[in-house]
């Protein structure tokens, strides 16, 4: 059974002028700041898990890895720069919980890293000799052992599969942009699916790549319309999902088991249920959401949220808890809501008519012409 990391206090409660405990009052930042930890640490905890299910060819294993350490090294940053209203009890709290948490991930990796003699120092660990890897200067110094980005050489075979895997991802992309119409790449002989570096494409997922939904990742794409809805509905969800650095685009994501990071959209529609959304860095963007939990932006301006189409749906998900609407901005502790975000008026949502007639494309319509149905080109109302 996989270990867990918990915290085991509440933060410290505020006291009235009398001597009292006041209620919590959840504009409190130590209260906001113990939610978004505890909503942090639980991420992070199951990117550890899945670490095991991760094909290690391709660098899908080391990706992941990389991305765990930075969430702790961003995380324990975090930490530190709370101390200005986290009382110094909560802090060590807060502090043996990342502790705890490079642990787990020291025991997750030596499970698949057996050959490797580097592991991930917690804190407490003793100084590092000289022949160990150089700590990254970036990192600040209270926690900068926590991670590195150093894994075993892999022998020939592993090389072998890992270019395999590279030159697999890297042929479908380039099929894509041969191809005419709507693109429909099976990724048959993929682990995951990533779909990078296009420009005014129509890509429709068929059901045959729900064999590559371990991971998924859109990067770097403009006037896209991508819909991932068939390989991810019938029972095999993506474990993870990142959108990073979209302009112009109506990403219809599908659904994810786990959490779903969107960084760098901008003028962008995204259609997506997942168990946890976390968004950084985007602007003027519209998310039509189910999601397990409340979704987290950070850094992010003209976001506007509405439920999931009821197209897009499965039935656990009609019947399931749907917290679309309960943002929490990490950036903005006022006591006012945060001007960075808003609902999405139901007279501004795209009609049903649009998604089951529009979305999916006939062949009379472009790619250009999808985007102006939806919005996208053109104002933004």
């Amino acid at each position: 059974m996989e270990t867990q990391v918990f915290i085991p206090f509440r933060p410290s409660p505020p006291h009235n002028h009398g001597g009292g405990v006041t209620q919590r009052n959840m504009s409190d930042p130590k209260e906001r700041f113990f939610r978004y930890f505890q909503a942090e640490i639980t991420a992070i905890q199951s990117q550890i898990d899945d670490l095991a299910t991760i094909s290690p060819v391709g660098g899908e294993r080391q990706d992941c890895i990389d991305t765990v350490l930075a969430g702790i090294s961003r995380l324990s940053n975090e930490v530190m720069d709370a101390g200005d209203y986290i009382p110094a009890y909560d802090q060590r709290t807060y502090s043996q919980a990342m502790k705890a948490l490079t642990d787990k991930l020291n025991e997750a990796t030596a499970k698949f890293a057996p050959k490797s003699r580097f592991q991930f120092k917690s804190k407490s660990s003793k100084p590092a000799s000289t022949s160990e890897p150089q700590v990254d200067s970036r990192v600040r110094p209270s926690f900068s052992n926590i991670g590195s980005k150093h894994s075993p050489v892999p022998d020939a075979a592993e090389r072998d599969a890992e270019e395999s895997a590279a030159s697999s991802a890297k042929r479908y992309n380039e099929e894509l942009e041969q191809q005419s119409g709507v693109r429909r790449p099976s990724f048959s002989n993929a682990k995951n699916i990533a779909i990078y570096d296009h420009s005014g494409l129509h890509i429709m997922l068929p059901s045959t790549a729900s064999r590559a939904t371990s991971s998924g990742s859109l990067t770097n794409l403009e006037r896209c319309v991508v819909d991932m809805t068939a390989p991810t509905s019938a029972g095999t969800p993506f474990a993870g999902l990142a959108l990073k650095n979209i302009k112009q685009s109506l990403i219809i994501a599908g659904h994810v088991a786990g959490p779903v990071h969107i960084t760098g959209l901008q003028n962008s529609i995204v259609v997506v249920a997942a168990r946890q959304v976390r968004i950084h860095e985007c602007k003027d963007v519209d998310v039509y959401l189910h999601c397990a939990s409340h979704p987290i932006i950070e850094d992010c301006a003209g976001m506007r949220f509405a439920p999931l189409p009821e197209l897009y749906a499965t039935k656990l998900e009609i019947k399931g808890e749907n917290q679309w609407d309960q943002i929490d901005d990490f950036k903005w502790l006022k006591s006012e809501p945060s001007p960075n975000w808003t609902i999405l008026p139901e007279d501004k949502r795209i009609p049903e008519d649009i998604w089951k007639n529009s979305v999916c494309g006939g062949p009379s319509l472009s790619t250009d012409d999808i985007l102006r149905k939806v919005g996208i080109l053109g104002d933004r109302s």
